[in-house]
Formats: structure tokens, sequence, C-alpha cells
């Protein structure tokens, strides 16, 4: 019975560290974005991107605390990162409107790992950890429908 809540923990934990990943990657396109966004909607989409950054960094902060806070170091380099995350770096030179539908994407794509991570804690029966990742699944629809509805 312990080997198995053993395996579930550490479950929780690899499902966490792949959502830090990919939020932290989220996070750099989402700030990459807001530096080299150009074009007729520069202003609204430049505040937006900035709003959407700033969030971004406090989840990150979240989720990398409660990793601590189960005994697990949070990865903390662009090299880790890569190597664990579904998201994809962006590049600079997009135009708004593909800035918009990848970011939209990229959302879709977190709510996914985020409900694999939920899955994990579930099963291990964290409630606290089930709570961090509901919140952030709320977070992350909200803004893949306020994106799709941009880039409609």
């Amino acid at each position: 019975m312990r080997k198995e809540k053993a395996m579930t923990e550490k479950t929780v934990v690899q499902g966490l560290e792949a959502v830090l990943a990919d939020t932290y990657l989220l996070y750099l396109k989402t700030q990459n974005y807001h530096w080299n966004v150009v074009g007729p909607h520069f202003q609204s989409l430049h505040g937006y991107f900035e709003s959407l950054y700033q969030e971004l960094a406090e989840a990150i902060d979240q989720i990398a605390e409660r990793l601590r806070m189960l005994g697990a170091s949070a990865p903390g380099s662009f090299q880790h990162f890569l190597k664990i995350a579904s998201l994809q770096e962006a590049t600079s030179s997009e135009t708004a409107e593909a800035m918009v539908k990848t970011l939209a994407a990229d959302q879709r794509g977190l709510e996914e790992v985020l409900q694999k991570a939920l899955k994990a804690a579930e099963e291990a029966d964290d409630v606290v950890t089930q709570d961090l990742l509901t919140q952030r699944l709320a977070v992350h629809q909200k803004n893949h429908w306020m994106l799709s509805g941009m880039a409609a």
C-alpha cells in the first residue's frame, strides 16, 4: 500500500512539473508577444498580453511552491522546462493575428496538461493540489475562450 501511495505522489509531482514547464513557456511566449506585437491592434493586444503574462507569473510561483510543499524540487531552468514541456517556444516574427491564434491554442494545450495533472491529484486524494489545478484550469479555459473570440 505504501509503495502505491508513493507512486501516486510521484505522479502528482510529475504532473505539477509539466504544468509548471508549460506555464513558464506560455509566460515567456506571452511576454515575447507583448514586446513584439505590431499592427492596428497594437494598443489593445500589448495591454492584454501584459495582463496575461502578469497573471502567469503569479501562477508560476504558486505551482513551484506547491511542488516544494510536496517535498519536491521545482524545476527552474529553461533546459529542464524544454525537456518536459508540451508547448513550443515562439518567434517574434509572427503577425498579431497569428500571436492571438497561437496563444488560444496554447491555452487549450495547457488545459490538457492540467486535466492530466488533476487526474493524478484526484487519484492521490491530494485536495490542495486539486484545488490549485482546478483554479488554473478555469483561468486557461476563460483565456482560451477570450483569445478564440479575438481570433474569429
